[in-house]
């Protein structure tokens, strides 16, 4: 097989949609992912409106899905204390088991060549050929982009710097995902606080709510890891938590959970294999916009990409203008993200910070805005 112009190391929506940007300018893409379309994944399904044109470009006919629009914020502290704020210009509601099936079918459509249910084990580079070593073959390429999600068994293999630290702090965390049946406004993303913890609800396709929620692993341990207990003893102190956990029809037999769940720094390069998404650097949920910046930095490499293809550029100024790009674009997002983060979680400060900001609504909009961006 003649190698690929790029390989892309994971099927999410940095990975498809710029297998999908690539494969419109002619270049030959292969993507890996190691499930089967469509899945679900533990995910807030809430997407920034600055997403809205660039997912258009990709080919996807948004106005006809008439997708839920969220304009509206909620935040509660452990004790019901809650505030309300518009957003502006907020939101859209989608499953990423929706969203990614329809960006499949269009990466298929450009030519891209996916290989669903394959696991890859490595990635070397060898002069200036890189090779991907799966469980359904070994595949060559000029680039491989790294775009394979918040944990892999590849950031084992490269020995990444993150992986390496004692968990702790913002490097063990559990997130617990499930799709309702709820009785919210439509309009309407709701964040509400518990003990070491928080929990997102807002609106998706088809009447269905998407309930995600994010706590320390220490939390799972004090409960006998067992979940309900968890969210017995802990989730369900907050009132609305209480009401909704215990009242809305779940639709999945079990959650989705995941574990190990880390927000220290990454980099954006490892051992020549560029790193995208979740990937490169993960936003806390609490601020509700992975999924954009997956998408901005998809459109900034598809911009970079075709240069180093057509021997405009070196590889090391690909991952230099990328890596200062990315930082540029995203640096203060993630600052801010880790920021807001530690002011939740402790009851105490939680409910302190409720209370404090609700009079003084130019701050919230302060906070909401240091962790979004214009469209792209």
């Amino acid at each position: 097989m003649q190698p690929f112009n790029c390989i892309i190391v994971g099927g999410g929506l940095g990975g498809l949609t710029l297998s999908i940007q690539l494969a419109k300018q002619g270049f030959g893409v292969a993507l890996f992912e190691k499930e089967t379309y469509p899945f679900h994944k533990v995910c807030g399904e809430y997407i920034a409106m600055e997403s809205w044109n660039f997912l258009k470009s990709c080919g996807l006919n948004l106005d006809e899905l008439e997708l839920p629009k969220i304009n509206q914020l909620k935040v509660s502290a452990p004790n019901g204390n809650f505030l309300t704020h518009q957003l502006s210009p907020g939101g859209f509601g989608i499953s990423r088991y929706k969203i990614d099936y329809l960006l499949l079918n269009e990466a298929k459509k450009c030519g891209v060549h996916v290989f669903e249910n394959c696991k890859v084990n490595d990635v070397i580079k060898q002069d200036s050929l890189f090779t991907v070593f799966t469980n359904n073959g070994n595949f060559s390429s000029n680039l491989v982009i790294g775009s394979y999600g918040k944990r892999s068994n590849l950031d084992i293999k490269f020995k990444r710097k993150f992986i390496q630290n004692k968990a702790k702090g913002l490097t063990n965390y559990i997130g617990v995902k499930y799709h309702l049946k709820a009785n919210i406004p439509a309009n309407n993303i709701e964040l509400h606080n518990f003990k070491d913890g928080y929990c997102g609800i807002s609106k998706i396709e088809d009447d269905k709510y998407c309930l995600c929620y994010l706590t320390t692993a220490q939390n799972l341990k004090n409960n006998n890891g067992d979940i309900k207990e968890m969210e017995k003893n802990v989730l369900q102190k907050n009132p609305f938590l209480n009401d909704y956990l215990n009242n809305f029809e779940s639709l999945y037999t079990e959650p989705l959970v995941i574990s190990q769940v880390n927000f220290s720094n990454k980099t954006q390069n490892e051992n020549d294999v560029i790193m995208l998404g979740d990937a490169a650097g993960l936003i806390t949920p609490l601020c509700g916009n992975g999924m954009s910046m997956a998408m901005n930095a998809a459109k900034i490499l598809s911009e970079l990409i075709p240069q180093f293809l057509t021997n405009k550029i070196t590889l090391d100024k690909l991952i230099y203008l990328y890596t200062y790009k990315w930082k540029s674009t995203f640096g203060t997002r993630l600052w801010a993200g880790r920021k807001i983060q530690s002011l939740f979680g402790n009851e105490f400060t939680t409910n302190l910070l409720i209370s404090s900001l609700k009079p003084f609504p130019f701050l919230i909009n302060n906070l909401v805005s240091l962790t979004h961006g214009n469209s792209f």
